[in-house]
């Protein structure tokens, strides 16, 4: 990444911007993802729980959460002189998934955040990316004291097509959330590039 004042006589490049989802299950650590990799104070929409919620938010494996996303996270991270990224972290619960399709106009691809002890919560995230033909990969992220297994076993338990990038990963560490956002951007492209899906920006 190029810091600093650009070169006497050079014209400042006008970047792309573009769009990324990042979505999963709750309490998966979408917030802390945008928060990890943000170069801006993100902007969340958090909210304590509620016990008039507690009918309808499943909380297990993750009973010491006491917020939820209600709206979307937002941060911004520039990859490079010419290439800002956008992410918008969607809610978790499924009371909330309304939001999705305003959330996912315009999205270049996404991240779907999976769990491992608990990969049945980003099933629906998976299903909304594949029915819209949203390009996404899918980042695990390595809790601590969680079993890790090979992204070829995560890959089979979710049933995803061959090419579907699978790529393990820290969402509280910047450098690893990097690498995950830049698999995003690069398959996006890719799958634009063989013309299944159109890219969008």
């Amino acid at each position: 990444m190029i810091f600093g004042r650009p070169e006497r006589g050079t014209t400042p490049v006008e970047p792309v911007t573009l769009k990324i989802l990042v979505a999963g299950g709750f309490g998966v650590g979408k917030t802390t993802l945008v928060g990890a990799v943000s170069e801006i104070k993100p902007l969340r929409t958090e909210e304590l729980l509620s016990e008039a919620g507690r009918p309808v938010d499943d909380t297990r494996g993750v009973e010491t959460k006491n917020t939820t996303t209600v709206a979307m996270d937002f941060g911004r991270i520039t990859l490079r002189e010419d290439l800002v990224l956008y992410l918008f972290g969607t809610p978790g619960q499924d009371r909330f998934w309304f939001l999705w399709d305003e959330l996912a106009t315009g999205a270049l691809g996404a991240v779907v955040l999976a769990d491992t002890r608990r990969l049945e919560d980003c099933f629906a995230a998976v299903d909304y990316f594949e029915r819209r033909a949203i390009p996404f990969v899918v980042g695990v992220n390595c809790f601590d004291g969680a079993d890790r297994y090979p992204a070829e076993t995560v890959r089979q338990a979710l049933d995803l097509d061959a090419s579907v990038p699978v790529v393990l990963c820290d969402a509280r560490e910047r450098e690893t959330v990097k690498h995950v956002l830049i698999d995003v951007v690069e398959h996006a492209m890719a799958v634009a590039a063989a013309g299944r899906v159109p890219a969008s920006t």
